[in-house]
């Protein structure tokens, strides 16, 4: 099973750190958590953090949350595929691995590039 990913600012990632749970106003807006494939990263990265100068990129851990991730077309018109959509909390303890992104076309760690060469 391929891994999920969740892009955060700093600043929702020490939020989530303090709460013990991932919380985006976005995520709050349409009802469930946007998580992407490794396929997905590179352009929710150009579209949503293209003006953050420092991400947090959080593997994961898929198996803790498949009874409640549903894989969705996706709403807008400039996405093609189905992304996870998580129906629940994203617990930080869901997080398998996370890594700290600066802005150099936000370099994506070499696991990650790996996996999306994968099929």
């Amino acid at each position: 099973m391929s891994s999920i990913y969740k892009v955060l600012t700093e600043e929702e990632w020490e939020h989530a750190i303090s709460l013990g749970y991932v919380v985006t106003k976005l995520d709050n807006d349409d009802g469930f958590i946007h998580l992407s494939t490794s396929k997905q990263l590179a352009l929710t990265l150009h579209l949503y953090f293209k003006n953050s100068k420092k991400v947090i990129l959080l593997e994961i851990d898929q198996d803790s949350i498949k009874d409640e991730i549903v894989f969705e077309e996706a709403k807008s018109g400039s996405r093609l595929g189905k992304f996870p959509h998580l129906y629940g909390k994203l617990s930080i303890q869901n997080v398998k691995k996370d890594w700290t992104l600066k802005r150099n076309s936000f370099d994506l760690p070499k696991k990650v590039l790996e996996e999306s060469e994968e099929q």
